[in-house]
């Protein structure tokens, strides 16, 4: 179909108080404007969920707007100022994932605006039909266009010679200690895993067992995954935690999931994990490689061995790629996944009692491992985590595909960070960045 014959169809989400209003207003002046928009009205811009906006791209819209009452003017005083920043980081992940920013639109339109609704209508039609249809079924790859690939460089794996042998053996009597006084019920730290090289979880109650735990470069999981959940044996848990298991902690704390005195950290200075035989990507320029809440803290940590990290250049390649490059690049790799879930399993900050992957009434993501599936599994799951995941690469890890899950949960905290100056983990006392605003919060992608 010629874009020149292209009718799009857009979803307009619009606020009951102010857009629908000003629509109406539009309509009732018997002011002309294209039919394109189909309006969904909804009490707020703070209920209109991005899930919605995705939602309506997965069923087939060519463009979404999504509009208002002004800041400042909010019939629930700040719902539009919540709204602002769950759209300036969903935006720019859809970005990233390939689709065209210029098919998500969003306007402040009061209720005595009809003008300007009727404009914004117009423009945003004008703005779809020239774009063409979308070029491909919402998790389906583009035709005729290469799915590009990464590579990064590997980082050698150093660390000082007996350096793991002496904290483990640090580490081995804090737990005995600990058990042996009855300050814990249980320890939570890493054994031998059943294949040479390989370590997992392991859970102590006595003693004796204490000898089973290890402390080496493949103990990568994040045991902050345990912590807010019910022990099996009485008594507080004790956790063996790297920088990153422990900033998971915060996020759990921050969420009121934990309380500070109902588990003991066993802080372990951090050499960086091993990935394949090489340091793991996320360990190369981490500059947080000593707990800051854990007492005591076993061992000296090993300096970053890089001054930037090397995945941001991931990112920036994926970012010059064109939007049907960069969509092909992640469709690619979401095709393999096999929706075994083992991503959300191995997240700490995963904690919903019911999680939306399970919920059937209504279906919001579609349940077999399908394109459409996939892209909204790991959509919905990536902005679930935008301003708490704290970089900790448990998912990456547990993935059976070897999807580069890491990429866009960074590239989302790349976004909280420049948007709201705000950091995952790093403060207990601090409020997450979607559950609070500022005035003055940038809104230039805002009509």
């Amino acid at each position: 179909m010629m874009s020149d014959t292209f009718e799009p169809k857009i979803v307009a989400f619009v606020c009951n108080w102010c857009t629908y209003t000003g629509a109406d207003l539009a309509g009732t002046s018997r002011m002309q404007y294209p039919a394109n928009v189909r309006i969904i009205k909804l009490p707020c811009t703070g209920r209109i969920s991005p899930l919605f906006i995705m939602k309506a791209l997965e069923q087939g819209a060519d463009g979404v707007l999504v509009s208002g009452c002004h800041p400042g003017d909010c019939h629930y005083t700040a719902g539009n100022y919540h709204a602002r920043r769950k759209y300036t980081i969903f935006r720019e992940m859809l970005h990233f994932l390939g689709v065209e920013p210029e098919r998500l639109f969003f306007s402040w339109v009061s209720a005595a605006e009809g003008r300007k609704w009727a404009d914004l209508v117009a423009e945003v039609t004008d703005t779809v039909r020239r774009l063409g249809p979308r070029r491909s079924a919402w998790g389906e790859p583009v035709e005729g266009i290469a799915a590009p690939r990464l590579s990064a460089n590997p980082v050698p794996f150093e660390a000082p010679a007996g350096t793991f042998a002496a904290q483990a053996e640090a580490m081995r009597e804090k737990a005995k200690a600990l058990l042996a006084g009855g300050e814990v019920g249980t320890v939570i730290g890493y054994e031998q895993g059943t294949l040479p090289g390989t370590a997992r979880p392991a859970f102590v109650s006595t003693p004796e067992e204490v000898d089973r735990l290890v402390w080496n470069e493949h103990c990568h999981q994040n045991l902050a995954v345990y912590a807010a959940r019910k022990p099996a044996k009485p008594g507080k848990v004790a956790l063996v935690v790297k920088p990153c298991d422990e900033r998971s902690l915060v996020g759990l704390l921050q969420e009121n999931r934990l309380a500070r005195e109902d588990v003991v950290l066993i802080g372990m200075a951090c050499h960086g994990v091993q990935s394949e035989g090489a340091l793991a990507p996320r360990c190369a320029a981490c500059q947080t490689r000593t707990p800051a809440l854990a007492d005591p803290v076993i061992g000296e940590a090993t300096p970053p061995t890089a001054t930037a990290d090397p995945r941001l250049e991931q990112i920036a390649r994926i970012e010059q790629m064109a939007p049907a490059e960069r969509w092909n690049f992640w469709q690619g790799h979401f095709s393999r996944c096999l929706k075994c879930y083992a991503c959300r399993a191995a997240c700490s900050l995963c904690t919903c009692e019911r999680c939306l992957a399970e919920k059937a009434q209504p279906r919001w993501i579609p349940a077999p491992p399908d394109g459409a599936g996939n892209l909204s599994w790991h959509a919905v799951r990536a902005w679930h985590l935008a301003g708490r995941c704290v970089d900790c690469g448990a998912c990456s890890a547990a993935c059976p595909a070897d999807i580069p899950l890491y990429l866009l949960n960074l590239k989302l905290a790349q976004v909280v960070k420049d948007a709201f100056d705000y950091e995952a983990g790093r403060d207990p006392a601090a409020a997450p960045p979607l559950t609070t605003y500022r005035e003055d919060d940038a809104q230039e992608f805002i009509r």
